[in-house]
């Protein structure tokens, strides 16, 4: 089984222009990174269990009585009184400027170590996955994320992490690095991008952006931040960066000793952008399991991602077929 641990958050999505103010109403999704992979494995047949902390009232048995009738376990530590927030505007993305977070004093902004019960809450796991957002609120947080991770890796349950970066968390003194070092250091499968690296782990950028760059020039660059990933953090074994561009997404593989690369798939008509990353995390937790070739892997975990960014809502409910279709169409 795979363990996901992290925030519940309502998103809620208003339409710009003043139409949610006139039209009195404004989509809200569950969602939350480490749930949205949580959802995209149940989807797809895996096991999994999602870890978190809720508050006790109707509105989260609601949330809990879905999530159970959609295949995923859950585990939850009850206490607090709210369920983070987020308001981001239709066709905006969560690194844009347009995000408001809502997530002060909610109740897993309130965990804190010893909340969890790890060794109850994996004894049937045999991975588990958390993301950079987590540790990013604030310090007993991220205390609490290295408690998972020592408990994990004293089961010797493997660990994957999604380097996400999200700069309006990152507000309680601490700089990144300084806090996901000791995260990661536990990590055997690691996904990003060459930004994220640089900003969350101090690696060097090997390139300063995307843009007018050549698809060769973002892999060889992508390849020399590895590079100096594995160097940092010589446990990690598995490693995938991934590339949304304007009108193209691809992403770069290093597992088993190999290094592959996507198929580049065009991007041009986006409904939504949240979730794809957690979509291609999903994918690549997915192949892994499956012990697909490193190949097939990464093709399904970024075909699953373009296939996100195609549908409203933060997690996917792509089936296995859909995602290989589109990579032989």
């Amino acid at each position: 089984m795979i363990s996901a641990f992290g925030e519940l958050l309502l998103r809620f999505s208003p339409s710009l222009n003043r139409k949610w103010i006139h039209d009195a109403i404004t989509p809200v999704y569950v969602g939350g990174a480490e749930l949205n992979v949580a959802a995209a494995l149940a989807c797809w047949g895996l096991p999994v269990q999602y870890c978190t902390r809720l508050p006790n009232h109707s509105l989260s048995r609601e949330i809990i009585s879905e999530l159970q009738e959609n295949n995923i376990e859950v585990s939850i530590e009850f206490g607090g009184d709210r369920i983070g927030t987020y308001y981001l505007p239709q066709g905006s993305d969560l690194k844009n400027e347009g995000v408001i977070y809502d997530r002060a004093h909610s109740a897993f902004w309130e965990l804190e170590s010893g909340m969890m019960n790890w060794q109850k809450i994996l004894k049937a796991s045999n991975h588990f996955h958390f993301s950079a957002i987590s540790p990013a609120l604030n310090q007993q947080v991220a205390d609490a994320c290295v408690e998972a991770v020592i408990a994990a890796k004293s089961k010797s349950i493997p660990v994957s992490i999604d380097l996400n970066y999200r700069a309006k968390l990152w507000q309680y003194g601490k700089q990144p690095p300084e806090v996901m070092h000791s995260l990661v250091q536990h990590a055997d499968i690691v996904m990003g991008n060459i930004w994220a690296a640089e900003q969350l782990l101090h690696i060097p950028s090997t390139i300063e952006s995307s843009q007018n760059k050549t698809k060769d020039e973002l892999i060889t660059a992508a390849l020399k931040s590895i590079e100096l990933l594995k160097q940092k953090y010589k446990q990690v074994k598995t490693i995938a960066y991934t590339f949304r561009l304007n009108q193209t997404y691809f992403a770069v593989l290093q597992h088993q000793g190999q290094t592959v690369v996507s198929h580049e798939f065009s991007i041009s008509q986006v409904v939504d952008k949240v979730g794809s990353g957690d979509c291609f995390m999903a994918g690549l937790l997915f192949g892994i399991y499956e012990q697909q070739t490193p190949q097939e892997i990464v093709d399904f975990a970024a075909s699953a991602a373009v296939g996100k960014m195609q549908e409203l809502g933060d997690h996917t409910k792509q089936t296995v077929m859909e995602i290989l279709n589109r990579l032989q169409s």
